[in-house]
């Protein structure tokens, strides 16, 4: 209970604390001024502000520093210099100085960025505080009046009645000048001083307009018939030069008819020349334009026949891509559907398409490869029968030596046999064509693509038909390997069809996707191909892949790409495929 009465009475005295300090908040508008003091030395000022008010320790006190206007009368006739008795009511704008308005320091130096015409110093406005605080407008126009109307009085006695109304701006300005040295006093600063009216005694300000007036009835007289007789003159002036340029004008027409007539019969004259000249000249014309369309028509007809056959070439170069990008198109896009809806039925129409493909493929390679076997066993026959030729000459030379004859006879015939045995023609031929038909398949597809793999595509194909011979020894041992499945680089696949894809758009239907077994396809690593199950490793030209995609059957190996442009370049391509690991 004790601890609940402890907290009460802090919470009582926090919100106490709190009121007092509420109630001496104070804001200051930007036209009045706020003047705390008691505490420190220096009052503090606070001026379009917030600020705090000790209660019962500080007194706030009021300045205002809006602009004040002070109606300033002789009241009564002040003579002036000529002693011509004057009435003159004016009216001065003025304001009270703050520590705002401080241009000059305490060493009397002009503040930076100050108006050096106005020199304020500090104790002019301290003097403000002492003289104006707490006062209303009335209060402060009061105080100032008559300093105000005592000096414009003195002024007045050193002026002329003329130069009083002809300069009022530059008495106003001595009336400021000489009042302000006592508003300095003051802490006050007029802003401007205006003359509003002046009278005089006797009405001599009238008696001096009426004589003013006089004059310059006179002078406007005056001026009107000299203006009259100017435009007398300059009218009689203008009709002259008028009727001179009339004459010239007229004359300078005939001339220029006259001129006109001489140039019209010479021009007629070169015209007729000129028509004659040109009517032979187009007969001349005729004939060359004549030549020139018949042999222009030749030409042309050659180079439309050459064009349309271009044209046809181009019909077919286009339309074989256009198969070969439709059809990779339907199967990118059935790849993407069978990974997303796991639609195996659309995924089965995808490879059925792609198979058909590549048998449309592979049967060309195998007409192609039926030409080359046939030139081979031509090949083949022909080195046959020097063979034969060869060791008939050898028997006849050894014919003199019986004893050794059985011996290199038999000797002969082993080695005869053994290398009929080491030589298939069927074999190498077929190996001989396969290589070559791979080689132009790969020259045929990259020509579509780039021209530029289309010589070493070319060149690998005429080394394989040349190296067909030499290796006709070895080709049954190889064969054999092959054919056995395994060697020391893996299990042998078979010769597979190599092409490549990327991961954008065009190529998997949408950019960005994971590959089939949901890694992420990477260049140099990633392959797509059906028929064995992801993470296979794949030896292909020296390289190992994992199959880590779908989208090809098997025996056609889809090679992941960087870009589409590396995709493009490798074009169709073929490759003994080896399963490692």
């Amino acid at each position: 209970m004790e601890i609940n009465i402890g907290i009460i009475a802090i919470v009582v005295l926090a919100i106490a604390i709190l009121a007092i300090l509420a109630s001496g908040y104070v804001k200051a508008s930007p036209n009045k001024a706020y003047i705390i003091s008691g505490i420190k030395r220096e009052p503090k000022v606070l001026i379009g502000r917030a600020g705090i008010k000790i209660p019962f320790l500080e007194k706030k006190d009021e300045l205002i520093l809006k602009q004040i206007s002070i109606d300033i009368k002789t009241n009564g006739y002040i003579p002036t210099k000529d002693f011509i008795g004057v009435d003159i009511d004016a009216v001065a704008k003025v304001r009270v100085l703050t520590q705002r308005d401080v241009t000059v320091n305490a060493k009397g130096e002009v503040v930076a960025g100050a108006d050096s015409n106005k020199r304020i110093t500090t104790e002019m406005a301290n003097a403000a505080m002492k003289n104006f605080l707490n006062m209303n407008e009335d209060q402060i126009r009061d105080a100032l009046t008559d300093s105000l109307q005592g000096n414009m009085r003195e002024i007045i006695g050193t002026q002329c009645l003329k130069e009083l109304c002809n300069d009022r701006k530059t008495f106003g300005d001595e009336v400021q000048a000489k009042a302000q040295k006592d508003m300095n006093a003051l802490g006050i600063w007029i802003e401007s001083c205006n003359i509003q009216k002046i009278e005089d005694e006797n009405n001599l300000i009238t008696a001096l307009g009426q004589d003013n007036m006089s004059q310059i009835q006179k002078d406007a007289s005056v001026a009107k018939a000299q203006a009259d007789r100017d435009v007398a003159i300059a009218r009689a002036q203008a009709q002259k030069d008028a009727n001179d340029a009339q004459v010239i004008a007229e004359t300078e027409i005939a001339q220029k008819q006259t001129e006109l007539a001489i140039k019209k019969a010479e021009l007629k004259k070169e015209s007729d020349i000129k028509k004659a000249e040109a009517d032979a000249a187009y007969k001349i014309q005729e004939e060359e334009q004549r030549k020139t369309v018949e042999i222009t028509t030749a030409n042309a007809n050659l180079a439309r026949q050459e064009k349309e056959l271009e044209l046809k070439e181009r019909e077919v170069s286009i339309k074989e891509k256009a198969l070969e990008a439709e059809v990779k198109k339907t199967a990118e896009a059935n790849k993407y559907a069978a990974q997303q809806k796991a639609d195996a039925e659309q995924y089965e129409r995808q490879k059925r398409a792609e198979a058909e493909l590549f048998e449309i493929q592979r049967q060309a390679e195998a007409e192609k490869a039926a030409e080359e076997k046939r030139q081979a066993e031509a090949a083949a026959e022909a080195k046959r029968q020097a063979e034969a030729e060869a060791a008939a000459e050898a028997e006849a030379a050894q014919d003199t030596e019986e004893s050794d004859a059985d011996s290199s006879s038999g000797s002969e015939d082993t080695a005869a046999d053994d290398y009929d045995y080491g030589y298939d023609p069927d074999e190498d031929t077929t190996e001989s064509s396969s290589s070559s038909t791979s080689s132009e398949v790969v020259v045929e597809e990259e020509d579509e693509e780039d021209d530029v793999q289309s010589g070493s595509s070319s060149d690998y194909s005429d080394e394989s038909s040349e190296d067909t011979s030499s290796e006709d020894t070895s080709s049954d041992t190889t064969d054999t390997s092959s054919d056995s499945g395994s060697s020391s680089q893996g299990t042998y696949l078979g010769n597979f069809t190599l092409t490549a894809y990327c991961n954008c758009a065009q190529c998997c239907g949408t950019a960005g996707n994971l590959t089939a077994s949901g890694t992420v396809p990477t260049a140099g690593r990633t392959v797509a191909m059906a028929g064995v199950p992801f993470g296979t490793k794949l030896l292909i030209n020296g390289n190992v892949y994992t199959v880590e995609d779908l989208g090809t059957p098997y025996g056609h190996v889809d090679i992941y790409c960087g870009s589409h442009e590396e995709a493009l370049s490798f074009g169709l391509q073929s490759a003994d495929v080896y399963q490692v690991g």
